[in-house]
């Protein structure tokens, strides 16, 4: 057998003329990102309509909302003159301007430019919408956006034309998970791949990521054919980034083995999250990227609460009594 079977379990396969068109797709990336970056700035636009903002209480200048004393407080807390309208002590919280920064990493490697007769979109084109997308909605709401080795955090309005630019000229190699770098303890990760790595690859990846104490949101995305394996009789399967090949007399009677073995990947993954607190999601390509978009959006405002909060009462522990 020219390919180990498990390992045609744990990567994408195509046959013949779909790896031909994943090949023409790679060679015409940069010609597609102006549709790209429409349909990029619709589904950012769409989310934006159902949002509430990011605005949340912590240190800042501009006023967010008034809140009942808590009994405990500092008197000097207390808005005495808003407090005089009725029986109750209030307390007037200031809007949290500090800005943090999230890191966006969208896998480009070959196996993410399957797309199965099911869908109409790569796995490339979802993950590339997604986190320009994001990235568009992000610097909206005042924070800091940048791609690891393509782009340094920024807050301008034009990031996603900054993004695509980078990425459309990228000459170097398409890895399956993101490089090696530091991310801020402040800062959100957010990694956007198909994970049909090695679990050990996987595992090493966000443990380093994870290491200064970012938090971070890893999200599979996949073909609907990926997850319900709709392949019968003799089909030979094609990895597309080694050239891998493993063929199958009967294709249905891998099915139950093969879901079987998704289960276990994706178990060993949200394990890794839950160990570390970060958040795991599964988007098909069927669905609305919307749906993925606003999804995350409300993990990321969560995951910053939660950073702010740890990061400030290590750096309290450490002060001298």
């Amino acid at each position: 057998m020219a390919a180990d079977p498990t390992r045609a379990y744990q990567r994408t396969y195509q046959d013949g003329p779909a790896v031909g068109r994943a090949v023409g797709e790679g060679r015409t990336l940069a010609a597609s990102m102006p549709r790209l970056i429409l349909e990029a700035r619709r589904v950012a636009a769409t989310a934006m309509h159902g949002l509430h903002g990011r605005r949340r209480a912590g240190p800042g200048e501009n006023f967010w909302q008034y809140r009942r004393f808590v009994f405990g407080e500092p008197a000097s807390r207390v808005d005495w003159r808003r407090s005089a309208r009725d029986d109750h002590l209030y307390v007037r919280e200031q809007e949290w301007e500090a800005a943090h920064t999230v890191w966006i990493w969208p896998d480009r490697s070959p196996s993410m430019y399957f797309a199965s007769p099911l869908v109409r979109d790569s796995k490339l084109y979802r993950a590339l919408v997604i986190a320009l997308a994001l990235a568009e909605v992000l610097v909206e709401g005042g924070e800091r956006v940048g791609v690891p080795e393509l782009t340094r955090p920024t807050g301008s309005r034009n990031v996603i034309d900054m993004i695509a630019q980078a990425i459309a000229y990228d000459r170097n190699a398409r890895t399956s998970l993101p490089p090696n770098f530091a991310p801020s303890p402040l800062a959100e990760v957010v990694l956007l791949s198909d994970l049909w790595s090695d679990i050990g690859d996987v595992r090493r990846t966000i443990t380093q990521l994870s290491g200064s104490g970012a938090h971070g949101h890893v999200v599979q995305i996949v073909d609907p054919a990926e997850e319900t394996f709709p392949y019968w009789g003799r089909i030979e399967f094609i990895e597309p980034e080694s050239g891998g090949r493993v063929t199958a007399g009967r294709a249905e009677n891998w099915r139950a083995d093969y879901i079987t073995r998704v289960a276990r990947h994706r178990a060993e993954i949200k394990s890794e999250t839950d160990r570390l607190g970060w958040s795991f999601t599964i988007h098909r390509t069927d669905r609305p990227a919307s749906e993925l978009l606003l999804s995350l959006h409300m993990r990321i405002g969560a995951g910053t609460a939660h950073n702010a909060t740890r990061f400030h009462a290590s750096a309290a522990s450490r002060m001298p009594a």
